[in-house]
């Protein structure tokens, strides 16, 4: 069984502004992404800092006015609806790591009517989360000097944030390492000292409350933990998302979910509950009890850092949801605006705006139920997304980590929050259809004929006739090449064992087809006319990208151990007949280079890859004039190749590769994971054994991943060559 798909190269891949009139091809590809600034500490720190905040140091109090000791029980039933949100945004984040976050996710799984729900709602839920934490902040600086007024000191903090995240995500992010470091530190002195000083007599009439008063602090409480899925919102900026965004995440909830349990146990143990119930610095109270006024002061200051760090990466997270909607038309375009650090400075200051204007109106306990009332509504949603991108069977959905356990997992996603929904009152449940209403309406009046895309879920129904989306297959496609290869991919091996067929004259490409037909046929289970006829029918059918002078053919196959390519250079040109799917017409083109890629059928995701990873390749200026004046077989071959996975070194006895000579491969400790692929002596290409002896002037090509090319880099080139010799490589 064959199967072809269509890859667009980077010029066509994305369909921001294919509905704009006016607006063409070239324009995309000047689009403008944000920086990949943030580490795995800056995503931990990003989420652990908006989750360890009001929700521990200020709420404690206000639960166990409602629950009694049953609150620590509520900390933790919180977090239930919480794991499959959690569990779906990474597996969103992982496979479209955009601005945006939750709304990106909805609106291109669900579509721009939902998109445009979640994006205003959950913009807004992060609004009131920061200006929460600035009620929160001032309730602990109001401690030590109670005649200071506390608004004007947190519009002021505010302000101060708004200018570190203007100056851009790295400033930011390694700011809130520092918040983050002290905050943990501080807390687990509390804790560790608190758990000395328990009283068994603080936990009796545990459940008095009742289960309601349970549910419904549980449903108050939720806010505690939505900070820690916020930072999918940054997941553009996120360097290696598909590592550090999972592994951040886990470690944030982990790590506060610890803390929230451990820390409200010491709570209720060290306060009696008539102290405790109200208390808007109940942390405070506690330290001063168990550590004296030394460790009062010393929670506040944990307290405060925890305020601060929540209103920065809150900030950070909230400004990226005017942008993101802004670039798919459904906000003002000047929300789009980034300054010349890549930071969306007018998105930013309208948040700021709003922060300021919402700590004039709310009382903590209704902030806090208003942004968790429709926080949960967005993750039940958020479960629903992954559902609907694992059904829709598209093949460039390409997560990085996907969620254990589905569907079940997404099912308790959806359930579970609209459960808690139901008990937090009528306050919360008018205030989300209220959002819900307002977004529906400026979709209507302002978003709706400014947009032409429709979600993955058409993708689902598409055999009831309804309206699939192409545009966001070739979105999508065009994220797995900003994402790159994964380690697994043995593209680097592809490339070394390709054929490649150098013509000298120009031909068809009919004519082509039939003879890398006949070579395919050797190792795919198919004869050579049924071969010819699936490469030519994907052709025709759009299948084949042509562009920039490149084509790249490419199908699935039943049966086949390992992906083959096949490297075509036409140094007069090879004429192509081919379908545009943009366009729908039929359009010709002279290309020099056609690269056919045959994957087995087993892995759809790592054959997309392998096309996204050489349409990257062919978009850099730099690939025709060196496919061009490529003189041998491997100098076609390492156009193909990444700087960082690959290296051509010349053995000079002079030089560190001196080393080599007169040595056989077998002999030589190079770091593990590097392979050399082929050596050119004078004229001839050697494929290397392991008795190979290395000899003055050989050309040694080398593969392997980032890591081990870096350690030979160091090893075998000396620091004045290196350059000079990277220059050599690619020009011999």
């Amino acid at each position: 069984m064959f199967h072809a798909s269509c890859l667009i190269p980077d010029s066509l891949c994305s369909t921001e502004h294919l509905h704009e009139p006016g607006v063409g091809v070239r324009e995309v590809r000047k689009q403008r992404r944000l920086k990949k600034e943030l580490r795995l500490i800056d995503v931990f720190a990003i989420g652990a800092g908006t989750t360890l905040s009001a929700g521990f140091f200020l709420l404690p109090g206000i639960a166990a006015a409602q629950a009694g000791p049953a609150m620590i029980l509520a900390y933790m039933i919180a977090a239930i609806p919480l794991i499959p949100a959690m569990f779906s945004i990474v597996e969103l984040g992982t496979a479209m790591p955009r601005a945006g976050g939750v709304y990106y996710f909805l609106d291109r799984t669900l579509g721009p009517v939902t998109g445009m729900i979640g994006g205003i709602g959950t913009w807004l839920a992060l609004v009131l989360k920061v200006s929460f934490a600035l009620v929160g902040m001032g309730a602990y600086i109001a401690l030590f000097f109670p005649e200071v007024p506390m608004v004007p000191i947190a519009v002021a903090i505010a302000v101060a944030l708004a200018g570190l995240n203007i100056v851009g995500a790295g400033t930011s992010g390694r700011f809130q390492v520092v918040l983050v470091t002290v905050l943990l530190a501080i807390l687990a002195v509390f804790i560790g000292d608190g758990t000395s000083h328990l009283h068994a007599a603080h936990f009796e009439g545990f459940f008095d409350a009742g289960t309601t008063a349970l549910l419904s602090t549980s449903g108050l409480v939720y806010i505690s933990y939505i900070g820690v899925t916020k930072v999918a919102s940054l997941s553009e900026e996120v360097q290696n998302p598909e590592r550090n965004l999972p592994l951040g995440v886990f470690l944030a909830l982990g790590s506060a979910l610890v803390i929230y349990v451990l820390g409200t146990v010491v709570l209720v143990g060290v306060l009696p509950m008539e102290e405790l119930a109200g208390d808007l610095t109940p942390v405070a109270t506690a330290a001063e009890r168990s550590l004296g006024r030394t460790g009062a002061v010393l929670v506040s200051l944990a307290a405060l850092a925890a305020f601060v760090s929540v209103s920065n990466a809150g900030m950070l997270s909230a400004s990226r949801y005017p942008l993101a909607m802004a670039r798919d038309h459904l906000m003002p375009r000047v929300f789009y605006r980034l300054t010349r650090k890549g930071t969306p400075m007018v998105s930013i200051l309208i948040t700021l705006g709003v922060i300021v204007a919402i700590l004039l109106i709310f009382d903590p306990a209704g902030i806090a139920k208003l942004a968790s009332s429709f926080q949960l509504l967005m993750f039940a949603l958020v479960s629903l997304a992954v559902i609907v991108m694992r059904e829709s069977h598209i093949e460039s959905y390409d997560p990085g980590y996907k969620s254990p356990l589905y569907p079940w997992m997404q099912i308790l996603g959806i359930v579970a929050p609209l459960v808690l929904i139901m008990t937090m009152g009528m306050m919360s449940i008018l205030f989300t259809v209220g959002l819900v209403a307002a977004a529906l309406l400026w979709y209507a009046y302002y978003a709706k004929g400014q947009i032409g895309r429709t979600g993955a879920i058409y993708h689902v129904f598409e055999r009831l006739g309804r309206q699939r989306y192409d545009g966001l297959d070739y979105e999508l496609r065009g994220i797995m090449k900003e994402k790159g290869l994964r380690e697994e991919d043995p593209f680097d091996q592809i490339v070394a064992r390709s054929m490649v067929i150098d013509l000298r004259d120009h031909v068809e490409f009919t004519d082509v087809v039939d003879q890398v037909s006949g070579w395919l046929s050797r190792t795919v289970p198919h004869s050579p006319a049924e071969i010819s006829q699936q490469i030519m029918e994907g052709t025709r059918i759009g299948a084949t990208p042509v562009t920039h002078g490149v084509a790249l053919p490419h199908m699935r196959v039943d049966g086949l151990d390992q992906a083959e390519m096949i490297l075509v250079r036409g140094r007069k040109g090879i004429h192509i007949c081919f379908n545009n799917p943009l366009t729908g017409r039929e359009e010709e083109e002279e290309v020099t280079a056609t690269f056919f890629l045959v994957s087995p059928e087993r892995d759809p995701g790592q054959h997309l890859r392998i096309l996204a990873q050489i349409a990257g390749r062919v978009d850099d200026d730099s690939f025709i004039p060196s496919w061009e004046s490529a003189k041998s077989t491997e100098e076609l071959k390492e156009t193909l190749l990444q700087d960082e996975r690959s290296l051509s070194v010349l053995v000079q006895r002079e030089q560190k590769t001196g080393e080599m000579i007169g040595h056989a491969l077998r002999e030589m400790e190079f770091p593990e994971g590097c392979l050399v692929t082929w050596l050119r002596r004078g004229d001839d290409i050697i494929v290397p054994r392991g008795s190979t002896v290395v000899e003055e002037g050989d050309r040694l090509t080398v593969i392997g991943d980032p890591q081990a090319i870096r350690e030979f880099r160091s090893r075998f080139l000396s620091v004045q060559k290196r350059s000079r010799l990277r220059k050599n490589g690619a020009k011999s």
